[in-house]
């Protein structure tokens, strides 16, 4: 007589199956961020938020990085960084040691956002409305 065969409780573990490939869109980028981000040689002043609008003031020097050659491309209009970051695919802090990199050498300039000043008060429409209506 045979004994019966022994059944493993866990199966044999597989070998990780490879990462998909990445999509049309979606490409890795290759370099570490402190690389694209440059050396940390002194203080960076800049304080920059999310909505600080950013403008070129110059073209692409030859020495620059295709980081900051595409955001001297990008900001030709103001952009605020929170869509720099996002149209570059880049982290916020990293754009933004870059931007204080640039602010330092006159490359772009940085000012705060439009703000939308209150609503007018009410009598004041209500008094065009009526000047309007008589007309």
């Amino acid at each position: 007589m045979t004994p019966p065969q022994r059944q493993r409780r866990y199966p044999k573990e597989q070998p990780p199956s490879p990462p998909p490939p990445p999509g049309p869109g979606k490409q890795k980028n290759p370099e570490r961020l402190f690389v694209v981000a440059g050396p940390d040689g002194g203080e960076r002043d800049g304080d920059l938020d999310l909505v600080a609008l950013i403008v070129a003031r110059a073209d692409p020097p030859p020495a620059a990085t295709p980081e900051q050659s595409a955001l001297l491309r990008l900001t030709t209009t103001p952009l605020s960084v929170a869509e720099l970051s996002a149209y570059l695919n880049l982290p916020f802090s990293v754009i933004t040691v870059l931007l204080t990199d640039m602010l330092a050498a006159g490359l772009v300039t940085a000012r705060a956002p439009i703000v939308r000043q209150n609503v007018a008060d009410r009598s004041i429409l209500e008094a065009v409305m009526h000047g309007l209506q008589r007309l």
